[in-house]
């Protein structure tokens, strides 16, 4: 057993950084849903509604992430320039989801003239739009070219905001349903693949990096500057820290490694928090007196308990990790320190059965509304 004082470790630049990012980035996500939910619901422009998953599409998850992961654990060196692609463009449609909001608020408080130059997919387009198009795609651009860990970061929290708002948690049923088979998942894939594969397949794909497809048309070409294009990428499925950031560093490792958690141990937790977020927003809107309930002990933030869950959870995971020297699955701690909080809190409100069958969605019955008139 190693001694308990090695988790000092955990109060070094690196770890702190890589949990309050975490923190940020899961509780981040669940605000720009329900703000994401709101501008569909105000705009009544339901062409970009979310996705909202039954119990089928839930389970279907797991089974075609192990696939997914089997897939490029065998085939990753053949696909890796087609990845690499696809998800630079992803990372530009979801720089450009998550830079907006505040582009259009600069806009509307300065009164900003912004006239139309096109339409795309039957959309009028601007010339700011064009022009933040074009800042994403050079940041994109930036991390293609150097692979700087700051742009991996950025890119992969950006995919994770814009995943968490795109695709949604109806209740607490389906919710506990995926996190459940999720929780398995995790847990087979980190502690027994190795067993039927060979080697931790979860590890193994994590770790492994890209060939980046500029460095090869660069060197087709002969291109001049080859020597400053990296040739290989990691990918923005998880966010990374070095271990020596700021000068910290665990004894006995060697500071040109990293931290890293990936994107599903923010994204699917988000995916809850994002759920009881829009829970206490209808709360708190259906309320006779909503300024009493914000400040009552009562009252409805099941948010705050699922954010401090998370938090504890991610803790024990990185903990786990420094005790046992080997990789956790970080849904292992993260789905009863964030389900359990809120099942045990709901049930003694009265309210789990109002979260467990959830209720009709407001973009639902506007769009039906819509269509009747």
């Amino acid at each position: 057993m190693e001694p308990l004082w090695k988790l000092a470790y955990l109060l070094e630049p690196a770890p702190l950084t890589l949990i309050f990012t975490a923190i940020a980035v899961t509780s981040g996500s669940a605000f720009r849903a329900l703000n994401y939910g709101k501008e569909m619901e105000r705009n009544r422009d339901f062409s970009e509604a979310s996705i909202t998953l039954d119990r089928s599409q839930a389970l279907m998850i797991p089974i075609m992430s192990s696939f997914s992961l089997l897939l490029m654990f065998y085939l990753f060196s053949s696909v890796s320039q087609l990845l690499t692609a696809f998800t630079a463009i992803a990372s530009v449609s979801s720089l450009y989801f998550c830079i907006w909001p505040y582009i259009a608020h600069v806009k509307s408080q300065f009164g900003l003239s912004d006239p139309f130059v096109s339409r795309c997919c039957s959309k009028p387009f601007t010339r700011i739009q064009g022009l933040l198009v074009l800042l994403c795609s050079g940041i994109v651009a930036g991390w293609l070219v150097s692979g700087h860990w700051i742009l991996n970061n950025l890119l992969g929290i950006s995919l994770c905001i814009t995943f968490v708002s795109h695709v949604r948690l109806p209740n607490i049923k389906i919710c506990a349903m995926l996190l459940g088979c999720l929780f398995l998942y995790d847990i087979f894939w980190v502690f027994y693949s190795e067993r039927f594969f060979g080697a931790n397949v979860m590890v193994s794909v994590a770790t492994q990096q890209a060939s980046n497809p500029v460095h090869t048309v660069a060197n087709s070409l002969n291109l001049p500057g080859l020597q400053l294009i990296t040739k290989k990428l990691e990918l923005p499925v998880k966010i990374v820290f070095p271990r020596n950031l700021f000068g910290g560093v665990v004894p006995g490792s060697s500071a040109v490694d990293y931290m890293m958690l990936g994107l599903g141990d923010m994204a699917i937790p988000a995916m809850l928090l994002a759920l009881v977020l829009c829970f206490d927003h209808r709360k708190s809107r259906d309320s006779v007196n909503p300024l009493e309930d914000l400040t009552s002990s009562k009252g409805h933030k099941y948010i705050w308990f699922a954010i401090s869950g998370y938090a504890i959870g991610l803790v024990t995971a990185l903990a786990a990790g420094i005790l046992t020297h080997s990789p956790q699955p970080a849904l292992l701690y993260l789905v009863p320190s964030t389900l359990g909080p809120i099942i045990i809190l709901s049930w003694i409100r009265n309210e789990l059965m109002e979260l467990w069958e959830g209720t009709t969605t407001p973009n639902m019955n506007d769009k039906i509304h819509l269509t009747e008139v």
